[in-house]
């Protein structure tokens, strides 16, 4: 199995006031990646940043981050040369917001960065499969995007589940809720890539909560791989 447990904390859930110093924080408590939300108040309806802050951010944490965009923007085509040039590892855009996926991975790949395909609640995962072998990761979304803070959707396990038996070495993130817990639902139905917001960043203690989730999605991946 060609994936492992990757923990990747929200820094939407952060002070914004302090997002650089957060960033370095969350790299200093174990996370393996950052997750940046942007929203454009049209394919969500709540706003954040853009490739500025991105930039911003870049120069500040310096260039080991792993920055994964999720791209809740209705025109994903045309922030990906800007994103990139800002310092974007990968490029999440969601499958409803475009009418040609293939064209925008090609175009992803072609600047330099990884490739996530999200899909928000009420999006059938057979929607996501004929790109599944041309993309990095897939992301299941376990909340309707837009805001941090809502209730886990354990309904969308299924998906997730589906996707790890169908592209076994595909990273599958899972977004929205996950905490210590329901980290035990999401690693056992098969996502090893776990965006965690406010349950970790505001722990007292972010390094504990990481190593936890990190540790359940690790022992699921283990077993995976010995009942095979």
């Amino acid at each position: 199995m060609a994936y492992s447990a990757k923990i990747g904390p929200s820094i939407l859930s952060s002070d914004l006031a302090c997002l650089g110093r957060e960033c370095v924080r969350m790299m200093g408590c174990g996370a393996d990646y950052l997750h940046l939300d942007v929203m454009d108040g049209h394919f969500v309806p709540n706003l954040t940043f853009g490739h500025p802050m991105v930039e911003s951010l870049r120069k500040s944490v310096g260039p080991d981050p792993f920055f994964d965009m999720h791209m809740m923007v209705s025109r994903p085509e045309q922030w990906v040369k800007p994103m990139a040039a800002a310092g974007a590892n990968q490029y999440t855009f969601h499958i409803e917001s475009t009418t040609n996926p293939g064209n925008l991975i090609k175009e992803i790949r072609e600047s330099g960065m990884k490739v996530g395909l999200a899909i928000k609640p009420g999006t059938t995962v057979e929607e996501l499969a004929p790109w599944a072998n041309q993309i990095d990761m897939a992301l299941v979304m376990t909340v309707e995007p837009g805001f941090g803070g809502q209730k886990f959707m354990e309904d969308m396990m299924p998906k997730v589940s589906w996707l790890r038996s169908q592209f076994p070495s595909l990273d599958i993130e899972v977004d929205g809720g996950v905490g210590p817990d329901t980290i035990h639902k999401c690693a056992e139905a098969g996502a090893n890539m776990i965006v965690s917001g406010s349950a970790v960043i505001g722990s007292d203690d972010p390094r504990s909560v990481i190593s936890l989730l990190r540790t359940v999605v690790a022992e699921a991946i283990q077993k995976r791989s010995l009942d095979r």
